[in-house]
């Protein structure tokens, strides 16, 4: 329970340095309004919009985007890595490849993402996979390399199948590995629904960060860039909530 509580503890206090940070600058040291609106005015907007119904749908497209995107890219990344880990060969050719795709900058692929692919759901969960996919492959090869071969030993003795073998052996093995790559792989995730949205599209936080910008309703696109921040930590201790589930059998040196 304590590795559970200790994180969702730190991201509290952060969030909340940073709002005390936030209400001084607008506050005490008077910035002017058009430049860095106070707390008060952004949540009074958000709780504005959320009454009159126009918020709810925004903050559910992009977290829809980001499941979606981190599903595909996570469980892609981990069934391409497994392969590699099996094949040895297969990992030495398509090394530079991958390499070369993860180092592509992709603010500069987005708008061919859209041109591809269209201005619909498509083009977005291709950019969110394109993030999320490495990050993914990385931890969870590092992870399957990362096992025993005395636990390949005792899958023998226990005459397990290749699929139990799988499941009870490599992957719980690898799990710390690929949990690395999801936490990253999250953010990026996340990254990639708002940088959709501000490339094509007219829902989604990242669509509200344009409208406001473009609109000058600066209390509008604090609030969407809050949301944002949120977001990311709410799915950041999720996946820290689960790792604690799934591995509450691995032993902790205390460190």
């Amino acid at each position: 329970m304590l590795r559970v509580l200790r994180p969702m503890a730190e991201y509290g206090v952060a969030l909340l340095l940073l709002i005390a940070a936030w209400w001084y600058a607008s506050g005490p040291m008077e910035m002017p309004r058009y430049l860095l609106p106070s707390p008060q005015a952004t949540m009074a907007t958000l709780w504005s919009m959320l009454l009159s119904g126009e918020l709810l749908p925004h903050l559910w497209f992009t977290l829809r985007n980001i499941l979606l995107g981190l599903a595909i890219g996570a469980g892609t990344g981990i069934v391409g890595a497994y392969a590699l880990y099996k094949l040895p060969r297969l990992a030495t050719l398509l090394d530079g490849p991958l390499v070369v795709f993860q180092t592509a900058p992709k603010i500069a692929l987005a708008p061919l993402f859209v041109v591809w692919f269209g201005l619909g759901l498509t083009a977005k969960l291709v950019l969110i996979f394109s993030l999320v996919f490495f990050p993914v492959l990385v931890g969870a090869l590092a992870g399957f390399r990362g096992i025993d071969s005395r636990m390949h030993d005792i899958a023998k003795l226990l005459k397990l199948n290749p699929f139990q073998r799988f499941w009870r052996i490599d992957m719980m093995a690898a799990l710390p590995g690929i949990f690395v790559g999801l936490k990253i792989g999250a953010v990026q995730a996340l990254v990639g629904a708002v940088l959709a949205e501000w490339i094509s599209g007219s829902d989604g936080l990242g669509y509200l960060m344009t409208y406001a910008g473009a609109t000058y309703k600066t209390p509008l696109l604090f609030g969407a860039v809050l949301l944002t921040s949120t977001l990311g930590i709410v799915l950041h201790a999720a996946l820290t909530i689960l790792e604690s589930r799934l591995l509450a059998w691995k032993v902790q040196d205390g460190r």
